[in-house]
């Protein structure tokens, strides 16, 4: 019975916070999602630039291994001719 509770409980509470945005608070609500909107531009800009420079030396890193692999595998096939 207590599972029931919690759901219409939570359901009231729902209902309730959806008519007290909607005709009470509406200002405040608008407010402040708009004034949430350019901090979160500012930080998922962010975090692409960091995964974005992160990629960048991956992809370098990368390339100079195969290219020290590829000069390792060159020197040792010489050798055991």
């Amino acid at each position: 019975m207590g599972k029931y509770l919690a759901v219409l409980g939570g359901l009231a509470a729902m209902l309730l916070g959806v008519i007290l945005v909607a005709f009470v608070w509406w200002r405040e609500f608008y407010e402040l999602i708009f004034g949430c909107i350019p901090p979160l531009l500012f930080f998922g800009g962010l975090i692409a630039l960091v995964a974005g420079i992160s990629s960048i030396k991956d992809g370098a890193r990368t390339k100079r291994l195969e290219a020290e692999t590829g000069e390792k595998t060159e020197g040792m096939n010489k050798d055991a001719k």
